[in-house]
């Protein structure tokens, strides 16, 4: 189970493409009347910038002079994906990097934290996160200038540009002729203000001089004998290695080496933000606290490096974009980030939260409008399996607030109360390059968008069954016996498809373009899914199981092209070589295939691979949409002798231009980083991408499950499913359940504040802080309605179990409270009728008991007169009350309960 605490805006603290999970606080405070007046914040927070060559500190030579770039967000940043598209960069196609060429005619995109104070509204270079991958690299050997006094010289280089840059010279060692040419390393200024730098003066010296860091991590001059004590670094350097270092790796660096254009100069790419939780070299949304003013993130730098065919003096492009030559022309974008940091006052307790992924977007954008002050309670989400969450929410005792997509499994009467919080849903990832087959005849079009991203992928179910059951040959170990999938050899292939860009049935229902690609990356062979168990899953198995053709396959009957289901998932006992059918639907996505290499006799040889190092599992549903983001298959890497003991290395994540992967993930996730999300083929028979209207007509389409009907599901095989063509077939709803009978009636009010800010100001749409972020559709009022009925029963300990009622005894006195009455008579009546639908809720009574009549006036809304700084309350001031008046009216609501079970 991954424990969430929110204590900043994101969710997951990075170390590099491992997908490390930190913690972030949230709080939330007790008192509801102080959180839920409307936010005056709107929905549409759009924030996208152009900015233009005429930009860059030089316009004059720059490589693209008409280039105009787009970076589709720039505030409320927190660590996410955003998009960059361009035109005007040139009139001729990009070319990749080859050998230690860099490529022609691209961009470079990079993050930076510094202001350059001799370039105001610039940022300074060596504050970038920039050279953790070869052709790219912050330092470089370089010619010498010209010798003034050879006349000759002078004459030929006249029009050219020198090939050390003012600029650079102060970052450059001296020229030594034949023995040592001169060496520009471009320092890393951490936000911390330590400094990695690879040329400074020698210790005692004036004269600048280039350092590496030898074998031992021992600091040595990169021009003479090492010494055995190494090189005493200066004061404020702590390090010499400008590719590798502390503060970013080649795992770690979100820098985009290249970025290549179409034949007209047009092109996009996604470029992860980080914060300063994934890279404390830049710093960024750590709060820069201020007397007297709010507190903020400190802002950063996205800068646009354009590349044209060559560097100063030199015919291509082998030197760092930092370099002056290049770095003139570069053009940037403020970003401004939300602050990252605790919210709540230090010392709360923490209240726990556990269940659903799905929700963990939704908790984080509303935690800084639940947090109130000294009473607020820090919410920790842990989030797992939904079904471990909900035995715990049964019981009596405390324990936390259950999210969770699926009802409570029992033979008895189900304890709790269901409140509805979100509507979300499951998402295929891609990230895909066109790269088109170097053979036959190729449409012009097709060869002009070479390098360019793929924007639409349809997938049916027995498609994704595929994917998930290792049935392409390429989600298997080369080198292991792969006879099982039709696999003999290089000659004898079979007919299972090397990856799904293979697959006639891919083909036959996407573009045209993809028959003409030559795509190889190994994980385009399945979809990097989550471990551990949960709700989606469920989910998927049930879509892929409302389909014929995908039952069959699974059941061992062949496609049309004769490919097979891997036998080790096959649900027929005779064709499972188990002799035991997979049990399916499952809550997880299990590697069945025993398969592995057999390792070499020689003490060197590679390790065994068996498919969990071949394809390893994404650590959770956010982590699939990460590494699309970022282009990491996960792909497993060399056997590392050097290593004790020896081991796979980790392969380095793709970049843009050559990026294939496919990834499970939420719909939130995968707006949040930005993916691009695979079109499902749905019970209409139409293929429907995750987007707010499509989830909103999945959930039109819902039913109730068959054990509990204030629990609805999307359910691909229902008559309203197939009748809904717009439906996307992987949304999902997400409860927050609760036992009302837990005996601590403080937390349960906390738990009920909770909910009634999700179901009220946390359904409007937006990126500020306490919206609904993107990939959340927001709830019917229906949902809505249910949302606050349950949020009261919780808080009123309201059971919907039959409780005995006791025949004597004296009643509890009513509650009274000095609060101005409601003036809108519709408002009134809505407490009345939502007060007498949780009295319903409580479920039957005894026949015997009679049925005493209310007398006396509604009570008002539980707030006081507004003051200048409260905005109106609207019709949520008319709910929130309706708990404290259930004893008053429940008695009278009695024979409405049946008609109301049936509403939710």
């Amino acid at each position: 189970m991954t424990r969430r605490i929110f204590a900043t805006d994101s969710i997951w603290a990075r170390a590099g493409a491992s997908g490390i999970v930190v913690g972030l606080v949230v709080g939330i405070g007790v008192s509801v009347l102080a959180s839920f007046a409307p936010s005056a914040a709107s929905a549409d927070t759009s924030s996208a910038v152009t900015v233009n060559a005429s930009s860059a500190i030089t316009p004059a030579g720059s490589p693209f002079p008409d280039l105009a770039v787009t970076v589709s967000k720039t505030t409320d940043l927190t660590s996410e994906g955003v998009l960059v598209s361009w035109t005007g960069a040139g009139n001729k196609k990009s070319t990749r990097p080859q050998g230690n060429v860099g490529g022609e005619n691209f961009l470079q995109i990079a993050q930076c934290w510094g202001e350059d104070q001799d370039n105001p509204g610039h940022p300074d270079r060596t504050t970038c996160q920039y050279g953790a991958f070869a052709n790219a690299g912050r330092d470089s050997g370089v010619l010498p200038n010209i010798d003034p006094e050879d006349a000759d010289a002078v004459e030929a280089a006249k029009g050219l540009a020198p090939n050390i840059a003012s600029e650079d010279e102060k970052y450059t060692t001296p020229n030594y002729g034949l023995s040592a040419s001169p060496f520009t390393a471009i320092p890393f200024k951490a936000a911390s203000g330590e400094l990695i730098s690879a040329v400074f003066k020698n210790p005692g010296s004036s004269v600048l001089t280039h350092y590496i860091s030898d074998k031992a991590g021992k600091v040595q001059t990169a021009r003479g004998d090492p010494t055995p004590e190494g090189v005493p670094l200066p004061s404020g350097i702590v390090g010499v290695d400008l590719a590798s270092n502390q503060y970013y790796t080649q795992f770690t660096s979100n820098e985009v080496k290249w970025a290549g254009s179409d034949d007209s100069g047009t092109g996009s790419a996604k470029f992860e933000m980080q914060t300063s939780m994934q890279s404390p070299g830049l710093g960024c949304g750590q709060p820069v606290i201020v007397t007297g003013q709010p507190t903020v993130g400190q802002s950063c730098w996205l800068v646009i490096i354009p590349r044209g065919t060559g560097d100063s003096g030199v015919t291509q492009i082998i030197r760092p974009g930092l370099f002056w030559d290049a770095w003139q022309h570069s053009i940037a974008v403020k970003l401004d980030f939300k602050t990252v940091g605790i919210r709540c006052e230090i010392g709360s307790s923490e209240v726990q939260l556990s269940g659903s992924e799905l929700i963990a977007g939704a908790v984080s954008s509303w935690q800084p409008e639940l947090c109130a002050g000294a009473s607020g309670s820090a919410f920790v989400l842990s989030t797992g399996s939904e079904a471990d969450s909900l035995a715990s929410a049964v019981q009596k005792l405390p324990g936390p607030l259950a999210f969770t997509s699926r009802p409570y499994s029992t033979t008895t009467a189900d304890p709790l109360q269901y409140a509805p919080v979100g509507i979300a849903g499951i998402a295929v990832s891609f990230a895909i390059d066109r790269r088109v087959t170097p053979s036959g005849t190729v449409p012009q079009s097709y060869i002009d968008a070479e390098t360019q991203p793929f924007e639409t992928v349809n997938l049916t179910p027995r498609l994704l069954a595929k994917l998930l059951t290792a049935s392409y040959v390429g989600s298997l170990p080369p080198g292991a016996d792969l006879n099982h999938v039709g696999y003999a050899s290089f000659t004898d292939q079979g007919k299972n498809a090397a990856n799904i860009t293979r697959d006639p049935e891919f083909l036959k229902i996407n573009d045209p373009e993809w028959a003409y690609q030559d795509l190889n990356s190994i994980s385009l062979s399945d979809v990097l899914a989550p471990s551990g168990r949960s709700d989606l899953a469920t989910q998927v198995w049930r879509y892929i199981l409302a389909d014929a053709e995908a039952v069959a396959f699974l059941n061992g009957t062949p496609d049309e092209s004769g490919m097979i289901v891997n036998p080790y998932y096959s649900t027929s006992a005779t064709v499972n070589p188990t002799r035991s059918g997979l049990s399916l639907p499952k809550d997880s996505f299990p590697k069945a295939d025993p398969v592995e290499t057999v390792r070499g006799t020689s003490a060197s040889s590679p390790g065994p691979i068996n498919l969990v190092t071949w394809r390893p599992f994404a650590s959770d549903w956010e982590s699939g949409a990460y590494l699309t983001l970022r282009g990491d298959g996960l792909a497993l890497g060399e056997w590392d002798l050097n290593a004790t003991p020896h081991k796979y290395q980790k392969a380095v994540r793709s970049l843009a231009g050559d990026q294939g992967v496919l990834g499970l993930t939420t719909t939130a996730s995968a707006a949040r980083y930005q993916n691009v999300t695979a079109s499902l083929e749905n019970a209409a028979g139409k293929f429907v991408a995750p987007t707010s209207s499509s989830m909103l007509a999945a959930a039109s389409a819902m039913t109730p499950t068959a054990t509990q009907a204030k629990v609805l599901e999307y359910d691909p095989a229902s008559s309203k499913a197939i009748a809904a063509p717009t439906a996307y077939p992987l949304t999902m709803p997400v409860y927050a359940a609760l036992n009302p009978l837990q005996t601590d009636a403080s937390l349960r009010a906390k738990y009920a504040n909770l909910i009634t800010y999700a179901a009220s100001r946390g359904q409007v749409p937006g990126t500020a802080l306490g919206q609904l972020p993107a990939g959340y559709a927001p709830m019917p009022q229906s949902w809505i309605d249910q949302a606050l009925l349950a949020a009261t029963a919780i808080k009123d300990g309201i059971s919907p179990i039959a409780q005995p009622v006791p025949t004597t005894g004296s009643r509890a006195a009513p509650i009274y409270v000095d609060v101005q009455a409601p003036t809108n008579t519709t408002a009134a009546a809505a407490i009345v009728s939502a007060t007498a639908a949780v009295a319903a809720a409580a479920g039957p009574v005894s026949a015997a008991a009679a049925d005493p009549v209310a007398t006396g006036s509604a009570a008002g809304p539980l707030v006081g007169k507004p003051t200048p700084d409260d905005p109106p309350m609207g019709p949520v001031s008319a709910a929130l009350p309706a708990g404290l008046l259930a004893g008053l009216l429940s008695a009278g609501a009695f024979p409405m309960i049946s008609r109301f079970r049936r509403r939710f």
